[in-house]
């Protein structure tokens, strides 16, 4: 979170930055740089009028044709009618950094020049042509050559202003690129600094998991091995004391109903109750086969399976079509117990959630594996979205234990199928 805020802040200041800098650089350009040209096409509107100004005095001076002054009159007019136009715009235009005083001297200076040519075609309409020429020789001329001058220099300040201008449009783009470098490597900087912290915390994270996986393994592989310790304490009393107990209960109640009148009440009840005992006898049996089938041990798991599919069959109803294939092996151990273990608890899904009347158990050796196949065509569910039971939980801790996998599907024909599949390796192994 530090890197990405560190990031985040780093984006927005830097795009202010570039916002600023644009903003003065289009400032520059259009207020500047703009502007200053257009000034000087004004200022050399102005020349070109002035050397018009020129040329037509000069005509006046060497007029061999002895035309009368005031015939340039219109041609004056006009030209006055055209600078007065450039002098108005070029005054809209003006860089910013044109002086109070160069504005008015050219003022002044134009408006005093028209005065002087005022006056000397007012000479020369009085005939006075050799005065009016003298005029034109000693003041108009200066005043023309003066105000050209003054336009030829401020041109001059248009072109150095334009190239500072340039100057300073290369300085904010260098600038930019630098501060766009500087940036680049402070934004990879900081995403590789933020990557070796995430790629870092992430292993040491994912040490950890591993860590509290193998102990969750272990507190798991304890859990389940103190409750079959439990279950096989159990089963044994059950097998022994019990069994034991109502073996001699029913001796003794067949004893003494050989004792008693043939024929009489006391007799048949006595048998009656000897057939209790015995049934309570098989109960007891059978519960203690179903806590920890000790066949498991002495037969392996397929005579097991083989023994308990018919006792599910009977207890629950299901029709149980249990197919083996493949090369059998041994498989014995401790692993065993795991996988039948697995077959009950999907056994009893069937039987209490599916709602279905059929199911497969299918055993497969296979060369490399052990694949045991529970799968019904019921009401089935998601694995996602069903409530994770303390049945499903134990199906997949055992699962981890025989270093298997265990997976829950859909069949094309509906329901779930359930599939352990557990490495030979692991059974040879245990």
């Amino acid at each position: 979170m530090i890197g990405l805020a560190i990031t985040v802040m780093a984006v927005l200041a830097y795009s202010y930055y570039t916002t600023l800098q644009i903003s003065g650089l289009r400032r520059l350009q259009t207020e500047t740089s703009g502007r200053n040209r257009k000034d000087s096409l004004q200022l050399l509107r102005i020349q070109g009028d002035l050397n018009a100004l020129a040329l037509a005095m000069r005509d006046m001076l060497d007029n061999d044709e002895h035309y009368p002054l005031t015939a340039w009159s219109a041609q004056f007019e006009r030209i006055r009618t055209d600078l007065d136009n450039a002098m108005r715009l070029e005054e809209q235009f003006a860089v910013a950094r044109r002086t109070p005083e160069q504005r008015e001297f050219l003022r002044s200076s134009l408006a005093q020049f028209w005065d002087a040519v005022g006056h000397t075609l007012a000479l020369a309409r009085e005939g006075k042509e050799e005065d009016a020429r003298a005029q034109i020789r000693l003041t108009l001329q200066a005043r023309q050559a003066a105000l050209s001058t003054s336009v030829a220099r401020l041109l001059v300040e248009n072109n150095e202003s334009e190239e500072q201008a340039a100057a300073d449009v290369a300085r904010i783009y260098d600038r930019v690129q630098r501060q766009l470098y500087m940036f680049l490597a402070a934004i990879l900087t900081a995403i590789l600094a933020t990557s070796f912290y995430v790629m870092r915390s992430t292993r040491l994270l994912f040490a950890e998991l591993a860590s509290l996986s193998e102990q969750r393994r272990d507190l798991a592989q304890t859990l389940i091995s103190t409750q079959e310790s439990t279950l096989v304490e159990i089963s044994r009393d059950l097998h022994d004391e019990f069994g034991q107990i109502l073996t001699a209960i029913g001796s003794m109640l067949s004893r003494a109903g050989n004792h008693a009148p043939e024929g009489s009440l006391l007799r048949a009840d006595l048998r009656e109750v000897c057939e209790i005992v015995q049934r309570t006898l098989e109960s007891v049996r059978s519960l203690s086969q179903a806590l920890h089938p000790v066949m498991l041990e002495e037969l392996g798991l397929e005579s097991t399976i083989d023994w308990y599919i018919p006792q599910v069959e009977r207890q629950t109803g299901l029709v149980i079509r249990y197919q083996k294939s493949g090369t059998s092996w041994a498989v014995n151990g401790n692993l065993s117990i795991h996988i039948y273990r697995v077959l009950q608890e999907a056994l009893s899904n069937v039987a209490r959630h599916s709602g279905a009347n059929e199911a497969w158990v299918r055993l497969t050796f296979l060369a490399e594996n052990l694949l045991l196949e529970v799968e019904d065509h019921g009401k089935g569910f998601s694995i996602l979205s069903a409530p994770r039971g303390i049945g499903l939980v134990a199906m997949h801790e055992r699962a981890e234990l025989v270093r298997g996998r265990i997976e829950f599907t859909r069949p094309d024909q509906g329901g779930t199928l359930v599939q352990l599949t557990v490495p030979r390796k692991e059974i040879n192994a245990a």
